[in-house]
């Protein structure tokens, strides 16, 4: 058993672990998406960021190379999601290009990993009407990825997956298991990390305005975000 889920770790992921702590939530430049909001707008404006003239808790800036607006969401008063904003439009060519360059720049960023594992959910093809998709079909231009967590770990990982395939098989089953059983443990084994990354996630999306093109990224901090307790 041991043998069987070090080896899938190894094979799939970068081995980590999982404690929700302030320093494995989702971050941006470095500053945990938590805590309260006024303190997020100060640790944001010591990263060089500014109030707009129109909303103080809103902040202006310079973020991988384009110039961008930042909003803070809280739910509960606790920060959950950073959403950075292009702050000048493009055209259509300009937006496709800068899509794909972004989905290139996570791909190849090994702190993230992309929550499909299919390539053309990343790409969009040069003939591709993107007034028309999103105009008359109504659909939805965006990428998903996961922020890894930043303590690393290969053992607790180990333990963690090794405990919930237990729950599913014995020790007998798990020392010679059959094609189906490994294929069910390395199915067990992504959808558990996949549901742990999925707390961390960072997704951006194609937005339109009066025939300009905007890209819209979200940092969300899962942790944070309602989920039916209020009910």
């Amino acid at each position: 058993m041991k043998k069987i889920t070090i080896s899938l770790i190894a094979a799939l992921f970068s081995a980590v672990s999982f404690a929700q702590t302030q320093k494995d939530v989702t971050q941006f430049l470095g500053i945990p998406v938590d805590g309260f909001k006024p303190a997020m707008i100060q640790e944001l404006k010591a990263k060089g960021f500014t109030s707009t003239s129109y909303d103080k808790d809103v902040l202006e800036g310079e973020f991988n190379g384009s110039d961008v607006t930042l909003s803070i969401a809280t739910t509960n008063n606790k920060v959950s999601r950073i959403m950075v904003s292009d702050a000048n439009g493009i055209g259509e060519t300009d937006i496709r290009i800068r899509f794909n360059t972004l989905c290139r720049q996570f791909q190849n960023n090994k702190r993230y990993m992309p929550a499909s594992m299919l390539q053309s959910d990343y790409t969009i093809s040069d003939d591709e009407n993107i007034s028309y998709e999103l105009s008359v079909r109504d659909k939805r231009y965006e990428a998903v990825f996961y922020q890894l967590p930043a303590t690393l770990d290969s053992a607790a990982v180990a333990e963690e997956i090794q405990s919930v395939v237990l729950s599913k098989y014995t020790e007998e089953q798990l020392s010679n298991p059959t094609e189906e059983i490994q294929e069910d443990v390395i199915t067990t084994a992504i959808s558990y990390m996949l549901e742990k990354y999925s707390k961390r996630t960072v997704w951006f999306m194609i937005d339109e305005r009066y025939g300009k093109y905007y890209i819209i990224m979200f940092y969300d901090n899962e942790y944070n975000r309602a989920d039916g307790e209020d009910l």
